[in-house]
C-alpha cells in the first residue's frame, strides 16, 4: 500500500489533474443549463457519468501529450523532471494509461445516450490529435481550445441529446479563454520551442505580439460570457460571477509582460483556475434560483 500510493500519484500528476478546474467547471454549466432547458430531471447517476467522462477524456489526453511528447519534454530542463522522461513513469505504462482512459471514456458514453457515444470517436480524435500540432503549425493554441471547449457542449448533449445555441456560446468562450492562457503559458518555451523546430505562437510572433493576440483572445472570451448573459436573460448571481470572470482575464494581462515572465504560473493555473470556479458557482447558482421548484425536482 505504501509502494501504490506515490505510484497513484505519479500518475495524478502526469496528467496534471489539478488542472481539471479549467474545463470541468463549465462541463458542469453546460449539464446544469441543459436541465433548465429541457424536461429532464436531475440525476445523481447521470452527473457521476459525466464527470467521468470529463476525467477520463482529459486523463487520456494529457497522458498522450507526455507520452508523444517525452522526447522534448527530456530535452527541456523545465519539463526533464515530468514523469517519463525521469523514469518514474515507464513509456510502456504510460501508454496503456492513455488507452485504458480512451477505452473507459467511450465505455462512459455508452451509459448515457446514443449521440454521446456516437461522438466520442470524435472527441478523442481532437483531444488527442491535440499533441500532434505543435509539430506543424502555431495554432496548436486553438486546437487545445477547440479540445477543452467540448465539455459544455458535450454535458449539453448528455442531458439533452441535442444542440443548442446557449452552450455553443460557452464553447466558443472557452475556445478563446483557453487559446489566450495557452499562448501565455507557451512564452516560456519560446526559445527552446524555436530550437527544436517546434510551431507555436510566441515562436511566430515573439512575446509582445503573443500577449496582444491573447488579449483579443481573452476580450473575445469576455464578449461571448456576455452574450451569453444577455441572450439568456440571467439575473444579478450571473453577472456577478461573469464580472469577477473577466477582471480576472484583465489581471493576468498586467502581471504577465515580455521582459518579466515570473509570475506566468500565477496568471495560467491560479488565476485561470479560480476564474473557472468562481463563474461556475455564480452561474449554476443563477440557474438554481430561476428554476427552483420546478426543474431540479430530484435535487
Amino acid at each position: 500500500m505504501n509502494e501504490s500510493a506515490p505510484k497513484v500519484k505519479s500518475y495524478f500528476s502526469l496528467i496534471k489533474f489539478s488542472h481539471t478546474v479549467f474545463a470541468l467547471p463549465f462541463a458542469l454549466i453546460g449539464f446544469f443549463l441543459a436541465l433548465t432547458m429541457s424536461t429532464t430531471r436531475f440525476s445523481w447517476s447521470l452527473l457521476g457519468l459525466v464527470i467521468l467522462c470529463m476525467v477520463f477524456a482529459r486523463s487520456a489526453a494529457m497522458g498522450f501529450n507526455r507520452y508523444i511528447d517525452r522526447r522534448y519534454d527530456a530535452a527541456n530542463p523545465r519539463t526533464a523532471i515530468r514523469e517519463i522522461p525521469a523514469g518514474i513513469i515507464s513509456t510502456r505504462n504510460a501508454l496503456f494509461f492513455v488507452i485504458l482512459n480512451c477505452a473507459l471514456f467511450i465505455l462512459t458514453t455508452w451509459f448515457i445516450n446514443p449521440i454521446c457515444f456516437q461522438l466520442s470517436p470524435v472527441a478523442l480524435i481532437i483531444i488527442l490529435g491535440y499533441s500532434y500540432t505543435k509539430r506543424f503549425t502555431a495554432l496548436c493554441h486553438l486546437i487545445l481550445g477547440i479540445g477543452l471547449s467540448l465539455a459544455p457542449i458535450g454535458a449539453f448533449l448528455a442531458v439533452t441529446g441535442k444542440f443548442n445555441i446557449m452552450p455553443l456560446m460557452y464553447s466558443f468562450a472557452v475556445l478563446c479563454w483557453v487559446s489566450g492562457f495557452d499562448m501565455i503559458y507557451a512564452l516560456q518555451d519560446e526559445e527552446f520551442d524555436r530550437s527544436q523546430n517546434l510551431r507555436s505562437i510566441p515562436v511566430w510572433l515573439g512575446k509582445k505580439r503573443t500577449l496582444i493576440l491573447s488579449s483579443f483572445l481573452h476580450l473575445g472570451s469576455a464578449l461571448l460570457v456576455i452574450q451569453a448573459g444577455v441572450y439568456a436573460g440571467f439575473g444579478i448571481l450571473y453577472w456577478i460571477g461573469a464580472s469577477i470572470f473577466i477582471l480576472l482575464l484583465i489581471y493576468q494581462h498586467f502581471i504577465v509582460k515580455p521582459h518579466d515572465l515570473s509570475r506566468i504560473n500565477l496568471a495560467f493555473m491560479t488565476l485561470n483556475g479560480i476564474a473557472s470556479i468562481i463563474f461556475s458557482v455564480f452561474v449554476i447558482s443563477e440557474l438554481w434560483f430561476r428554476h427552483l421548484g420546478t426543474t431540479f425536482h430530484g435535487f
